[in-house]
């Protein structure tokens, strides 16, 4: 019998994707990069996953979720998940140390290794890196030394991570903390590339320059951060002519190269150079735009500041926080309110969204710039104020002589609930000063520490004898000044010595000035006020006298300064200054100034300097 084949092709089957898929598995794609996630909806969302699938007590999961909790800022959360876990090792300790050093909380971190070892698990190699992280300023040197101790007697010194540790954190501690480090660098056997570039910074913080080179030449690995340490240890020193001779040798040069020598440049007032580096540079990232933008802003040029705003605009750069708070800073400080409002009007025409720190510095600007209106203006449309932006404008009021408008925000800011610092107590102060509001301010010091806890400063101290000083009462600001809790300093002395000179109290004034004397022996300012003071007196025999000791110890007064904004640039002047380009024409505009002052029978006041 024949056998007959189906010659049709076989029908095709469509391929589908499976319905069901493992939603652990899902989860468990999530959670291999939570640590690294720092969107807090997100942290949340599988927060809330972790524990519907009862893994809030999973050892792997929990340290990552802390550890996204922390980018988040959000420590009050991570140590709710710490506390879930029933048996907690140390990792999970590790995780929650490291997590309060990264969000500031030092003593915390270390709440929690006493905790980790009142519980029976001891400290590992990892434990004490994160907690020298924390120890950072003067203070924390018997902290630093303490650890050492501990990891010396646990025998971590081998693992090269944790002296390395060591090294950067007594770098951070002064003088002394730099000769530890020194010592511990020369003890250790094994050193790699981040021992010496440790060891490197350390010495350029502790100022040793020359000490710092000659470790640097026996470098026999030298990598970018080696070069970029020592070129920075240079340029933050002023020694550009070293920083310049360095950056000839760099094998290679990175942006942070060439950022540090425009800034060095900048630092040193030698714009010329700094924008001859600055547009050689090969590639420019926002960072060396900052810097040049800011340096030509500090020295009041605003037209060079400007155009190089425009050309940034220009290239495509969009603007970060970094770039807004520093060039803001460079305007506040040399007062150039049209490159601040430029930069202003750009961050509302690209819709950046403003932090509290923009917009405090956009407060501090206009306050600066005594644009006060424009200061309070972006005071109210803030979302979120913080205790920096109430000081800020509290400050600019008071700068301004806005006496009684700075009170009243101080008590706005009390019905707010904002507890105030020293620095707004500093602004109050001198708030009260320039509205001549004494008892006020009388009431304001007294009140500092009774009713806010906080102890006066030596700035509060100077505000307060500056009051009492302008206000007439010299024999209450001297007394002030002799019952100071620590020793007046050169600048209370001078604030007597001014309001001494602003009352004619010549013998007060004498008494203030031994005291000067002592501490400021060849400040030729003193010398000068005090001649002034009895000048106005009419004692002449004792003005020669103070002259004569003023030529015989061979201090010579510098002269007053001043300066004024035009088109876009400020200028400065000194006595017969003639730098300046247009000085010949600016002379010959005062001598007829002079002589139509005499047309109208003007007499001028010379008593108030005759310095």
């Amino acid at each position: 019998m024949p056998l007959y084949y189906n010659t049709k092709p076989p029908m095709s089957v469509p391929v589908r994707a499976p319905r069901w898929v493992s939603t652990r598995r899902l989860l468990e794609e999530k959670l291999d990069n939570l640590h690294k996630c720092n969107n807090l909806n997100h942290v949340k969302q599988l927060h809330a996953q972790i524990i519907k699938q009862d893994l809030h007590n999973d050892l792997y999961i929990a340290p990552k979720l802390i550890s996204s909790l922390s980018l988040c800022r959000q420590m009050g959360l991570a140590e709710k998940v710490f506390n879930y876990v029933h048996d907690p090792n140390v990792h999970l300790y590790n995780t929650l140390i490291r997590a309060c050093v990264q969000n500031s909380l030092n003593m915390q971190a270390f709440g929690v290794l006493f905790e980790m070892q009142k519980n029976g698990l001891f400290a590992d190699n990892f434990t004490y890196p994160f907690l020298l992280k924390a120890c950072d300023g003067k203070n924390w040197l018997r902290v630093v030394q303490m650890i050492h101790t501990q990891i010396e007697k646990c025998g971590f010194l081998a693992d090269i991570y944790v002296p390395n540790s060591l090294i950067d954190s007594y770098s951070k501690c002064g003088v002394l903390g730099v000769c530890a480090a020194r010592r511990l660098f020369s003890t250790m056997g094994e050193r790699d590339n981040v021992t010496w570039n440790s060891m490197l910074s350390g010495l350029m913080k502790g100022g040793e320059l020359s000490e710092a080179r000659r470790l640097f030449d026996e470098m026999s690995e030298k990598d970018m951060i080696s070069w970029n340490t020592m070129l920075d240890g240079y340029a933050k020193a002023g020694e550009m002519n070293m920083a310049f001779e360095l950056f000839g040798k760099m094998p290679d040069r990175n942006v942070v190269s060439w950022s540090t020598m425009v800034w060095g440049y900048c630092e040193d007032g030698d714009m010329g150079t700094a924008k001859l580096l600055f547009d050689r540079m090969p590639v420019k990232s926002l960072v060396p735009w900052t810097i040049i933008i800011s340096g030509y802003a500090e020295k009041g040029m605003a037209n060079e500041a400007m155009r190089l705003y425009d050309q940034m605009e220009e290239a495509g750069l969009k603007l970060d926080d970094g770039t807004v708070i520093s060039i803001l800073a460079a305007c506040a400080q040399s007062g150039l309110l049209r490159l601040g409002m430029k930069v202003h009007a750009s961050i509302d025409r690209n819709r950046f969204k403003c932090s509290t720190n923009v917009s405090n510095a956009l407060i501090d600007m206009y306050a600066k710039c005594g644009s006060l209106d424009m200061a309070m203006s972006v005071f109210n449309r803030m979302p979120k104020k913080d205790l920096v932006s109430w000081n800020a404008l509290l400050q600019g009021l008071a700068m301004h002589g806005h006496g009684e408008q700075a009170l009243e925000l101080f008590s706005r800011m009390k019905q707010e609930g904002i507890q105030p610092d020293k620095i707004t107590f500093i602004g109050i102060l001198c708030a009260c000063t320039h509205a001549g509001l004494v008892d006020e301010g009388v009431r304001y010091f007294y009140a500092m520490e009774r009713d806010y806890g906080i102890l006066p400063q030596v700035e509060h101290y100077g505000c307060m004898i500056d009051l009492l000083g302008r206000g007439g009462r010299l024999k209450e600001a001297f007394r002030l000044a002799h019952s100071m809790p620590v020793e007046p300093n050169a600048i209370i002395w001078g604030t007597l010595l001014g309001a001494c000179r602003m009352h004619n109290a010549v013998e007060l004034a004498k008494v203030v000035h031994d005291h000067l004397i002592k501490l400021e022996p060849s400040d030729p300012g003193n010398y000068s006020m005090l001649s002034n003071i009895f000048a106005a007196a009419g004692d002449w025999d004792t003005v020669a006298n103070v002259r004569h000791k003023m030529k015989s110890t061979g201090v010579q007064k510098p002269s007053g300064a001043s300066s004024i904004e035009v088109d876009n640039e400020v200028h400065e002047f000194t006595v017969l200054d003639r730098l300046h380009p247009k000085s010949d024409k600016i002379y010959e505009m005062i001598d007829r100034l002079g002589q139509d002052l005499k047309q109208v029978r003007y007499v001028p006041d010379f008593s108030e300097d005759i310095g």
